[in-house]
């Protein structure tokens, strides 16, 4: 493949020549623009998506035909409502926006998509999207949340074993995972003299109930403020910037070697079609 630019609209029309599309990857990285308590900016998820993007870019191997689609900043939010700022889009508009940018990758002729997450809040969504895409589209599509990849230091040891099991398991939203990575992405924008532990009342609930504190049997449909009242949850006190660049690193890594194995694997050995049945076109 030609040495062309990693990031989709970079690219010109006419490059489009140039790339075997069966083959070509478009990453489609989704975030949000929401509340993060009193410390870190509305920006947090689409910060982290353009981080490891920007980071995940030059370890792609050359022959690996991967186009970065421009980072969404806006996702489905309304768990955050509550707090001025948050920006929210229904979940028929997040999925329209994300299927007509789908459509348009596939009119492009590329046939294989990942959707790369960084918000929770949008995985329920993206999940239902790929399966419908890919039965519509007839695309090898993936969904890849930033926190389900396999986050290793540079000699292969688990990361996460920076942080403890508690704040592993109720940090979930701008507690010292968050902050560290802010730490290293945009630490000015970081009000580190507002960062405290905060402390989720999940943690209340995982003392008192054997069923609905273990976080599997069934889950809270929470808002923000359920969790603290200033929107957080962890230790956001205890985050080093030197964790949130291991963070970004490690990420990065995982995703360029996500993308290496999407190009090895065969999509005829994959997606299995009935021939006499059309595709949907955009």
């Amino acid at each position: 493949m030609p040495a062309l630019p990693r990031f989709w609209s970079a690219l010109t029309t006419a490059d489009f020549a140039q790339i075997d599309t069966a083959r070509a990857i478009a990453v489609l990285p989704v975030g949000a623009t929401e509340q993060h308590g009193p410390h870190l900016p509305l920006s947090v998820d689409a910060d982290i998506a353009h981080a490891i993007v920007q980071a995940a870019a030059p370890l792609v191997a050359d022959e690996v035909p991967a186009f970065f689609l421009p980072v969404q900043a806006i996702g489905y939010s309304p768990e955050h409502a509550h707090f001025a700022g948050t920006l929210t889009l229904r979940p028929e508009t997040a999925l329209r926006l994300w299927s007509d940018i789908a459509e348009s990758v596939a009119a492009s002729g590329v046939r294989k998509l990942v959707l790369f997450n960084t918000h929770g809040g949008n995985a329920g969504l993206l999940d239902g999207l790929a399966r419908e895409l890919r039965a519509r589209l007839r695309l090898l599509i993936y969904r890849c949340n930033w926190f389900d990849l396999p986050l290793l230091d540079e000699d292969g040891g688990d990361l996460m074993a920076r942080f403890s099991p508690q704040e592993r398991r109720f940090g979930v939203h701008a507690g010292q995972v968050e902050t560290a990575f802010m730490l290293a992405a945009a630490p000015h924008a970081v009000r580190r003299e507002r960062a405290e532990h905060f402390r989720s009342s999940s943690e209340a609930r995982a003392r008192g109930f054997a069923l609905l504190g273990n976080g599997k049997s069934a889950r809270f449909a929470w808002a923000a403020q359920d969790l603290h009242p200033s929107g957080a949850a962890g230790n956001a006190r205890a985050a080093t910037t030197g964790d949130g660049q291991a963070l970004i690193a490690a990420a990065a890594r995982a995703l360029a070697d996500l993308l290496a194995e999407i190009d090895r694997l065969p999509p005829e050995l994959t997606l299995h079609d009935n021939p006499h049945l059309p595709t949907s076109q955009p």
